[in-house]
């Protein structure tokens, strides 16, 4: 750890480590260039596992959200980043990482991977709670359960529209019924350990 997280030497030290820091006064990347650097955060965040992978997609393709992103909610909280992430999240997370929440809500705001990251970290932990695949997308967005099912049918098209139909076939579904829960289970305890990617 850090002894020092202040000034130069620690920004210079967060650059060598993650390989690039975006400086808040960055214009923002053309689509393409968005697309391709979320892609990379998705694909290191899943760690190998397809499902999760994919789950990750359809959770961003639903929310719809960029880089820089903050979107104020009527209920006084905001949406950060591509995940579109609850800025209630944010005390949860300092915790977590170790660091303020002012650090935290900056980089879920401009860190597409710690964004990621911290995505995968709500969908696992609700996976670990409900023991259940679409439960857990459907509390990724609320835990009110009148607003979770709208939410799961969004995700659940646009895995279909990114995957096509097949995606339920294996990689979604295998293991998530009751023979194989237990297994899943181990899983995403193992995966859902605190954030990595963030600038710690």
């Amino acid at each position: 750890m850090i002894a020092d997280p202040s000034g130069y030497q620690f920004t210079a030290i967060i650059a060598i480590i993650l390989g690039a820091v975006t400086p808040a006064f960055a214009k923002p990347l053309s689509q393409p260039d968005h697309e391709a650097r979320l892609g990379a955060c998705i694909v290191q965040a899943s760690g190998g596992r397809t499902w999760l992978e994919r789950t990750l997609w359809g959770l961003r393709d639903q929310e719809a959200g960029w880089i820089g992103a903050e979107i104020a909610n009527t209920n006084g909280t905001h949406d950060l980043g591509p995940l579109q992430i609850n800025s209630f999240w944010v005390p949860r997370l300092s915790v977590l990482v170790g660091r303020s929440p002012a650090n935290v809500w900056h980089w879920l705001v401009t860190d597409p991977c710690f964004n990621v990251q911290a995505a995968r970290w709500i969908f696992l932990s609700g996976l670990a709670v409900t023991r259940d695949y679409w439960d857990a997308i459907g509390v990724y967005h609320s835990p009110a359960a009148s607003r979770q099912h709208r939410y799961r049918n969004g995700v659940a098209g646009h895995l279909i529209a990114r995957f096509g139909r097949d995606v339920f076939s294996h990689s979604l579904q295998a293991g998530y019924g009751s023979e194989g829960r237990d297994r899943v289970v181990q899983t995403v305890q193992v995966s859902a350990q605190p954030l990595k990617g963030g600038k710690q």
